[in-house]
Formats: structure tokens, C-alpha cells, sequence
């Protein structure tokens, strides 16, 4: 019994030698491993071969992995540029037409300036806000009133022919009750040959020329301008030309028809003539009694 465990006593023993050796051995193996050429073992090739493959799959994988990545995220911000750069392209359009429509806007004032001088009358610019065409009335209205200096029965017209004139005012706008309205009145005359007539609104952006004897000799495309007559309009603005031309049957006056100058489909910006003297007249008028001793 004793010898038994003797012997596995020094079995023991020798394992934990050989394992000391082994180790001791590899180590010294690893610490003095040197580079040395020459052809591979069986081994070392069959590994080559199996392991070789393997690994470039791997890198092959990986550089895909990566490549897709990259390529993701390049799309990305490629398209985050795109559509900054389609935002400030919308923008500078935007900029672009906004000045262009000043620029024009520009261009028809400077016209209507340039299309009054010979009217001995001060002139104010305004803009149509807004229009009502409704049976009743034809009217338009305007962003400048008292405060501008507007007076009513002021004429209104544009540089293609004569609007209509200011019958509603308030400080800041003013109504227009234009030529189209069968309410309004114009004495006007054919260039051509001087026929009076009267000149009133009709239906379907139309107007009439009135009172105008069988015997006046009118041809279709002659012009229509103001007489001067009355305390509205000053003389020779255009009104329009005549479109139609009825002889009746009865009746001593003809039926004539004219299409008006001004496009009011069209109509964005007017001019105002304001006739000072007369309007200097209304307003001492409208002073209360014994202001005028007042000062």
C-alpha cells in the first residue's frame, strides 16, 4: 500500500515536470523565434490553401460592407445638397421674378408720368386694389385718397385713355366710377371730324356713343376723345374707338358702339389729375363760418 502511493506520488511529480519543460521550452522557442526562408511545410501549406480563400472572402466582405457604407452615406448628403441647393434656387426664382415685376411696375409709372405732362394738372400715382363689376355699377377702387390730396369728380385715367373719375373718398382710398357704368356721362367728340356725342357706359365692357344725327358721317375705328365740356375732364384724352356702327330705320340718331382705350381687365396702376384751384375752392368751401376771419 505504501509503494502504491509512492508510486502515484511520483507520477504526480513527473506530470508537473513534464509541463514546467513544455512550457519552458515554448517559451524559449517564442523568445528566440527568428525569420527564416524557405518552402512551407506540409502542413503550413495545407493550412495556406485552406485558411487563404477564407481570408480574402473576408476582406472582400468587409471591403464591400464598407464600400456600401461610404456609398450610403455620400447618397445622403448628396441629397441633403440637392435639395439645399433646389431651396436657394426657389429663393434667387423667387428674388428674380420679384424684382422683374418691380422693375415693370417701374417702367408703366414712369410711362403714366411721361404720358401727362401736357395736362396742366398735378398727378398722383395709385394702384387698383380692388374691382367691382357688378350690374349695377362699375367701380374701382384705389390705395390713395384725401390724405394724398384727392378731391371728388377728379378725372382718373391711364396712359392708353380716360378711366373714369373719384365720386367716394375716404382718407386713404378712393372709389372710381368708371366710364363702363352707364351713370357716367362723357362729352366727347370724333377726332377725325368733331362729332359730338355723349359717351355712356354699356354691357359687356362696352360704351356707347350717343346722340349722334343720322347725318354725321362716322366709320368704324375712329376715335373717340373729351370734348372739355363740363368741369370733369380736360379736353382730348381718349376714350375709345368706334366697333360698331347701326343706321336705324327710325329715329333721327345713329346706334354707335365703341370699345374702350383702357383694358380694364388689365388695369393695375392710375393717375389721378388733381385740378388745384378747384380743389382749393371745395376746401374753403367746406371751412365752418368765420374761420376765414379766424386768420
Amino acid at each position: 500500500m505504501k509503494a502504491l502511493n509512492n508510486l502515484n506520488f511520483d507520477s504526480g511529480r513527473w506530470k508537473v515536470l513534464c509541463n514546467t519543460l513544455v512550457i519552458g521550452i515554448s517559451l524559449f522557442g517564442i523568445a528566440n523565434q527568428n525569420l527564416t526562408v524557405g518552402k512551407a511545410t506540409i502542413f503550413e501549406q495545407v493550412l495556406l490553401e485552406i485558411m487563404a480563400p477564407i481570408q480574402k472572402g473576408t476582406m472582400s466582405f468587409k471591403d464591400l460592407i464598407e464600400q456600401t457604407f461610404n456609398q450610403y452615406i455620400f447618397i445622403v448628403n448628396t441629397r441633403k445638397e440637392n435639395e439645399q441647393l433646389q431651396r436657394d434656387l426657389n429663393t434667387a426664382r423667387n428674388q428674380i421674378f420679384s424684382l422683374q415685376e418691380v422693375q415693370k411696375e417701374n417702367e408703366r409709372l414712369k410711362q403714366l408720368l411721361d404720358f401727362g405732362k401736357d395736362i396742366q394738372r398735378k398727378k398722383v400715382l395709385a394702384q387698383v386694389v380692388s374691382w367691382d363689376s357688378s350690374n349695377e355699377f362699375k367701380v374701382l377702387r384705389i390705395n390713395k385718397g384725401e390724405n394724398q390730396g384727392l378731391s371728388l369728380l377728379s378725372p382718373v385715367i391711364t396712359m392708353t385713355g380716360l378711366v373714369g373719375y373719384v365720386y367716394r373718398l375716404s382718407p386713404n382710398y378712393a372709389d372710381i366710377l368708371t366710364i363702363l357704368d352707364q351713370n357716367n356721362r362723357v362729352d366727347a367728340i370724333v377726332a377725325r371730324n368733331r362729332t359730338h356725342g355723349i359717351v355712356e357706359g354699356h354691357l359687356g365692357f362696352k360704351c356707347r356713343f350717343k346722340y349722334v344725327s343720322r347725318t354725321e358721317q362716322l366709320n368704324k375705328d375712329d376715335i373717340i376723345i373729351t370734348a372739355g365740356l363740363g368741369e370733369i375732364y380736360p379736353k382730348g384724352i381718349k376714350v375709345g374707338k368706334v366697333s360698331l356702327i347701326d343706321k336705324e330705320s327710325y329715329g333721327i340718331t345713329q346706334r354707335i358702339e365703341i370699345t374702350p382705350s383702357v383694358d380694364f381687365d388689365k388695369l393695375e396702376e392710375v393717375v389721378v389729375l388733381i385740378d388745384q384751384q378747384k380743389h382749393k375752392a371745395m376746401a374753403e368751401e367746406m371751412l365752418p363760418i368765420g374761420a376765414e376771419g379766424a386768420n
